[in-house]
């Protein structure tokens, strides 16, 4: 058996699935990312886990050897099935409705929900997984950056879903005791995720700013690479960073005042009718 911790990780791009890439690195995990075209509007988000992927590995290559093992180098391949994209019929993927503004908790943004999305996903990372742990004859996990605040509107997202996946995979795989999930951020939230980006960011060497500036949350951006600001995916990034208090590097179409001005508003009237599904959970992370 080997002793490196193996982990394959669904990298979206987003800023969830990006912390737990760091998370896994500093825990000591040989990482294998995976990304998928699915004809998404939010192209950008493949072209931000690139980027992210490229400065990662650059750091820790120049990184001295002298004091220890450093982090293996990330290996990630982007998988296309934008040919599923046309028969989708989802907010989010290329050709479907406008995507909804709001609050993220809001009955609307279950518009946003591609059909089964997660559990094609799933299908490959465990392929990609159980391979990974047959070769090397060790235990590797799948890895999903999953939180508290994609249970309401997202049911793939759920850890009941997740367990029943998990059993059906086994039941048809050999030697499929080798694989499990890991999803560290299922009880958090986005604030609680970026903490332990901080704390990541720290322990492998990497500047907090170009970290997240390589990211995408919005499922809306304009062609210059600008987040609208107004989606609800936006909305809960911007709330996380503020409550962080730090300014979100990424750009915003109307400036980073004005997307906190209306996430804000946006935060407030939600929670006068709603309790507010933002608050702060403590987890505890490996050290």
């Amino acid at each position: 058996m080997e002793n490196k911790k193996q982990a394959v990780l669904s990298l979206s791009g987003g800023m969830d699935s990006s912390t737990l890439l760091l998370h896994l690195l500093a825990n000591g995990y040989d990482v294998t990312a995976i990304s998928f075209d699915y004809g998404q509007k939010h192209f950008l988000e493949l072209q931000r886990a690139q980027q992210l992927v490229t400065y990662v590995n650059d750091v820790i290559s120049r990184q001295p050897t002298n004091k220890g093992a450093r982090p293996s180098l990330v290996k990630h391949q982007v998988i296309s099935i934008q040919g599923l994209g046309p028969l989708l019929n989802s907010a989010l993927v290329k050709g479907g409705a406008k995507v909804p503004e709001g609050h993220y908790a809001e009955q609307n943004m279950k518009a946003t929900v591609v059909p089964n999305r997660n559990k094609i996903f799933a299908s490959i990372t465990q392929a990609v997984a159980l391979s990974v742990a047959t070769q090397k004859k060790t235990e590797c996990v799948i890895a999903l950056g999953v939180h508290s605040g994609d249970h309401a509107i997202y049911p793939d997202c759920t850890e009941e879903f997740r367990q029943a996946d998990m059993d059906a995979f086994r039941m048809g795989n050999w030697e499929s005791h080798l694989v499990d999930f890991y999803a560290p951020y299922m009880n958090g939230d986005k604030f609680t995720i970026l903490q332990d980006g901080q704390k990541c960011c720290k322990k492998l060497g990497l500047d907090f700013d170009e970290v997240y500036k390589r990211t995408n949350t919005s499922y809306d951006p304009n062609e210059k690479g600008e987040a609208s600001g107004k989606t609800g995916a936006d909305v809960e990034r911007v709330l996380a960073f503020h409550k962080l208090g730090k300014k979100d590097p990424v750009a915003y179409a109307g400036g980073w005042s004005a997307a906190l001005a209306y996430a804000l508003t946006v935060e407030e009237e939600f929670n006068k009718t709603a309790p507010s599904v933002f608050t702060q959970t403590k987890l505890e992370f490996p050290n």
